[in-house]
């Protein structure tokens, strides 16, 4: 793809510098595991990792490729050359180049979907907040192009909400469709490597083991994956589409933000083009070009060929960094969409009246007029209005046979725009949800965490956590489905960090301090919910409170913390966001730093403690942390 349309981060990911990483990392892991094995001299595996902070020399390895014609015999000699020919003559035994190229092409489809999610996640929050923003912003309903009736610019931006959440819940689909890994050797046999090899390299690299993998990796997954990025490309374009109709001049509803300095045409300069929009309808076409290609790739033959290979070469990297820019750039004019709400209203009244004629059609057979009847005598009006620009409610007014059902009261009343937007709030909270349920099942959840460990007893914060949403449901007698589970643990899972927490962790790094989580949740596989908010190597420590069965407040988690790191009280504070925490520690001996995020505030009681240290975001709070260790 070329720079145009690309970001650093994705464009990083499909590098072969990165390709190259990861191949060292499945022939190292490999390696590991088959010393484990006692298959190969422990320190010939030891010597492998000595290329461990190796930047592997492409020119060296296209050099040796121009000879072998083999990539990854290329690669393996170039690392040979940095580990020593007679420690590296275990690397790669028993298995095929395809273990390393189809489990390699995962890790990236990984990360890539990885970035694609925080992308939807990101454009979600953006539609939502314009939807909240024109919820009953009031604008002409369109069918076939022609005004029907009225609805919201709040619904237009929720449509597109519910169209990308699904895509988003796609999107975690595809990721776990294409998160497999592959060692098995020639023709997937395990003839000459042992399975527990393969569950040792996936298990490093955040993948399952492929159940079934004929020396390749199936490519029914991969199919999936790029099927699912035509998809959320079609959705985008859709959104486009609106936005390039509304922006229209005869129109002009809503428009893409023009900057101080940006040119509309080169001839006109009166112009101002939906660039972004249209430039966002020519990506999608892009990423749909992979779909049929992908599909293809799933026939091969016998266990093995390579016509899949050129192709994903192409379109891995293609189809990912289109999406992800594509992804970022709507969310950009989503975010700075001018809309314009009298035009809206100039536009809807261009007819004025017209687009309530149903509402008097159901008036007069209400009325006791035959449909047939009713649908004339509205026709005929509205006729008048379509060909002479007249007032609907006037023409209905002075017609003697629609008088004759309808008293002008009656009529007058039919033209409320109210009427229309009376179930706004309904569809909006099938659409958002209501966000006073979650708050109430994490109340839930906290009161049964501390009834468990008042009583003697413990279960993992999962297990807890699964258990009261489906109490929670039961009480709201909501059907709660397996699937409605596995949706919120993938949610919560990749829940994004806040945008001050990196830079804020690394000022108190740089500060000097030692920094450490405490956790009711039990310890999670890689990789972990921080891992993916790529947030846990701001760490030096990791604890959980399943280390002594007993949930946070007890002071027993904040003694086994103190033990660990043999530290005393008065040198440990802790920094949270929610109250228990903080009034937990400070019984401790702790300090207590508060961020007051949404819905969490101090709490006046006496005797309850407040924070030593408080802020509105984890930034401030990190500068007054070290401001008073400075103090101190």
């Amino acid at each position: 793809m070329i720079p145009r349309y690309s970001r650093p981060e994705m464009v990083k990911i499909w590098s072969p510098e990165t390709k190259f990483r990861i191949w060292y990392e499945i022939e190292a892991h490999a390696c590991d595991a088959m010393a484990d094995l006692g298959v190969i001299p422990r320190e010939n595996a030891d010597a492998v990792w000595k290329a461990r902070d190796v930047e592997f020399d492409t020119a060296r390895i296209d050099e040796i490729e121009a000879v072998t014609k083999h990539d990854v015999i290329a690669f393996l000699t170039h690392l040979a050359e940095h580990v020593g020919a007679d420690e590296a003559r275990f690397v790669h035994q028993g298995m095929t180049s395809s273990d390393v190229l189809d489990t390699c092409f995962n890790v990236q489809l990984v990360r890539a979907a990885d970035i694609l999610i925080a992308d939807l996640e990101g454009l979600l929050a953006a539609l939502k907040t314009r939807a909240m923003e024109h919820k009953m912003t009031i604008r002409i309903g369109r069918s076939h192009g022609i005004h029907a009736e009225p609805t919201t610019m709040g619904l237009t931006f929720a449509r597109f909400y519910a169209e990308m959440d699904r895509n988003l819940t796609r999107m975690r689909s595809a990721r776990a469709e294409v998160a497999t890994g592959a060692i098995s050797g020639a023709v997937g046999t395990f003839a000459n490597i042992d399975p527990a090899v393969e569950t040792h390299v996936c298990e490093k690299l955040g993948l399952e083991p492929e159940p079934i993998s004929t020396q390749v990796i199936p490519r029914d997954r991969h199919a999936a994956f790029f099927a699912t990025l035509g998809v959320i490309a079609s959705s985008i374009e859709n959104i486009a589409t609106e936005i390039r109709h509304m922006q229209r001049t005869e129109v002009l509803e809503a428009a893409e933000f023009f900057s101080m300095g940006q040119k509309g045409s080169s001839a006109m300069p009166h112009k101002k083009n939906p660039v972004l929009t249209e430039n966002l309808t020519g990506l999608a076409r892009l990423v749909r070009m992979a779909v049929i290609p992908a599909m293809e790739n799933v026939a091969l033959w016998h266990e093995r060929d390579i016509s899949h290979s050129s192709v994903e070469r192409n379109i891995g990297p293609d189809t990912t960094i289109t999406l992800d820019f594509a992804l970022s750039r709507l969310t950009g004019v989503i975010e700075k969409l001018l809309v314009y709400p009298e035009n809206m209203l100039e536009n809807m009244n261009k007819f004025p009246g017209l687009v309530m004629s149903q509402r008097v059609l159901l008036a007069l057979t209400q009325a006791g007029v035959s449909r047939e009847d009713a649908y004339r005598l509205v026709q005929r009006n509205a006729m008048k209005v379509w060909d002479h620009r007249t007032d609907f409610r006037e023409e209905l007014l002075a017609d003697e046979e629609v008088r004759a059902a309808l008293s002008e009261d009656e009529i007058n009343e039919k033209f409320d725009l109210g009427y229309h937007t009376k179930h706004v709030d309904t569809i909006f909270a099938r659409v958002f949800g209501d966000a006073s349920v979650l708050r109430e099942w994490f109340a839930e959840l906290i009161l049964y965490s501390q009834t468990m460990t008042l009583s003697g007893r413990y279960a993992p914060f999962g297990a807890l956590a699964e258990g009261v949403l489906r109490m929670v449901a039961d009480n709201k007698d909501v059907q709660l489905a397996d699937r409605d589970v596995d949706e919120l643990k993938s949610r919560i899972g990749a829940m994004p960090a806040y945008a001050d927490v990196k830079p804020a962790l690394a000022r108190l790094r740089e500060a000097g301090f030692t920094l450490a989580t405490l956790t009711n949740s039990a310890p999670a596989p890689a990789p972990t919910p921080m891992e993916k908010a790529g947030i846990a190597a701001c760490f030096d420590h990791h604890f959980s409170v399943a280390e002594v069965g007993k949930f946070k407040p007890h002071p027993d988690t904040y003694a086994m913390v103190q033990d660990r790191l043999s530290i005393a009280p008065a040198q440990l504070c802790m920094v949270a966001c929610h109250l228990w925490d903080t009034i937990g520690a400070q019984a401790a001996g702790w300090q207590g730093a508060f961020i007051r995020r949404p819905n969490n505030s101090v709490l006046h009681v006496p005797d309850a403690p407040l924070p030593d240290i408080t802020a509105d975001d984890l930034g401030t709070l990190a500068d007054r942390i070290i401001a008073a260790n400075s103090a101190g």
